[in-house]
């Protein structure tokens, strides 16, 4: 099999070469992009504050495929067979609600590094950053749809104590692991039908989120994102949130920008926002994920809007500036077949990217060839790709596609249908 691959893969890297392109180039940068790949998925976003899971707050994962994770050790066990399916080296984001205390109450707003000790052990151990998420929704005080946006100070309070404890968690894991934590703040705070003002909710968030925001931490340890959304369950009229108010705070403010690739309106193209953005921030941070018809956070897959991304982050030579996290939590299927799925997806979407004769491409187009400009892009559909994925996979020893769903019905069999 290895034979066939490495003949397959001289064969193609032939083709790309008369194009230009150089494929060892291209190999060898993909493999050092790494992806955050998202805690939620293994467990349809329940964490581990309580028992019930979600209670609230316009999050919701949908099936009961059987064998989640029902503990932080199982979330682990998981997170690393998925990393074992998937080339390259990679993230992994967590989520405030995934901490682990031993069994005790500890509110939001008084949560520390060392409820997380043990996720840092296990990044340390293998190699892996950690990046991290306040969690401002399934709470009692989220109940009425509002955190840093609530009219009440005390509740206000509460959720701005709670996005500056997560800072500073943010600030430990950069630290222990030598690579910036990025810390991504996203609030569900909204209304469901006709709003009259507009102007108070949104002053408030901003006034909050400089509290959160007050203290400098070392970009070598932490770097901080906010991130925007178009509407959401119950706050299908108003989000304080919008592109617009986060757009101007991260640029007058030198945060990142996040942009969710199922947060805007489903005809939009978050790849041509990437280089406006980028032309007055330092960097954005992607999550990805594969809404239809609405936010409904489907699997990731190597489609058209993944790989515009994957192209504009390369064409723009955005390596370095541009995060990429993964963001989708499917219950209808295995989840750690939906996270290899989702990941692989990415990175090939990345390598896709790398392949491009961008150079030639460029000159056709300042020539005003578009002609040739435009039989380029489709002879590049039909290059022979696949073959190139296939002895990346086996260069970096992790199963070709048509091997993963054997390994992860063993898996199946051995660890997750055993839970119940």
């Amino acid at each position: 099999m290895a034979s066939a691959i490495e003949k397959a893969f001289e064969a193609a890297k032939e083709r790309y070469a008369e194009l230009g392109v150089n494929v060892d180039a291209a190999l060898e940068t993909v493999a050092g992009i790494p992806l955050s790949m998202h805690c939620w998925q293994g467990d349809d976003v329940g964490g581990f504050e309580t028992e019930s899971g979600l209670t609230g707050g316009g999050i919701m994962a949908t099936g009961s495929y059987p064998g989640k994770a029902r503990t932080a050790d199982e979330l682990r066990q998981d997170a690393e067979q998925t990393f074992r399916l998937i080339p390259g080296r990679h993230r992994f984001n967590l989520h405030a609600i995934y901490l682990e205390t031993g069994g005790k109450k500890v509110e939001r707003d008084a949560i520390g590094p060392e409820h997380f000790a043990r996720w840092l052990d296990w990044a340390a151990e293998r190699g892996v950053g950690l990046d991290f998420n306040p969690t401002f929704f399934s709470h009692p005080l989220a109940n009425d749809g509002f955190t840093l946006t609530h009219p009440d100070p005390a509740i206000r309070g509460f959720w701005i104590r709670h996005g500056v404890a997560c800072r500073k968690i943010g600030e430990a894991f950069g630290r222990r692991l030598g690579t910036p934590c990025i810390t991504n703040v996203w609030i569900p705070d909204g209304q469901k039908d006709v709003t009259a003002d507009r102007q108070s909710p949104r002053h408030r968030l901003m006034e909050a989120l400089d509290e959160i925001f007050h203290e400098d931490i070392d970009p070598a340890y932490l770097r901080d994102a906010v991130e925007s959304k178009l509407f959401g369950i119950g706050s299908e009229t108003f989000v304080p949130g919008s592109h617009e108010f986060y757009l101007g705070y991260a640029i007058t403010r030198r945060k990142l920008l996040t942009l969710d690739t199922g947060h805007f309106h489903p005809t939009e193209n978050i790849a041509d926002k990437i280089s406006s953005v980028l032309l007055y921030l330092d960097g954005v941070l992607l999550h990805v994920s594969r809404g239809i018809r609405w936010d409904s956070d489907h699997v990731v897959i190597f489609n058209d809007e993944i790989l515009a991304l994957a192209e504009e982050i390369v064409r723009g030579k955005y390596l370095g500036r541009v995060f990429i996290g993964l963001d989708f939590f499917d219950a209808s299927i295995h989840r750690v077949a939906a996270w290899v799925i989702g990941m692989r997806a990415m990175a090939k979407a990345m390598l896709w990217a790398l392949l491009e004769p961008f150079e030639q491409l460029r000159e056709l187009e300042v020539a005003r060839d578009y002609t040739a400009r435009l039989i380029l892009f489709e002879t590049m559909k039909t290059l022979p790709f696949g073959a190139i994925w296939d002895y990346y996979c086996l260069q970096q020893s992790v199963p070709l596609d048509t091997a993963v769903s054997a390994v992860v019905r063993r898996y199946e069999h051995d660890v997750t249908r055993l839970r119940g």
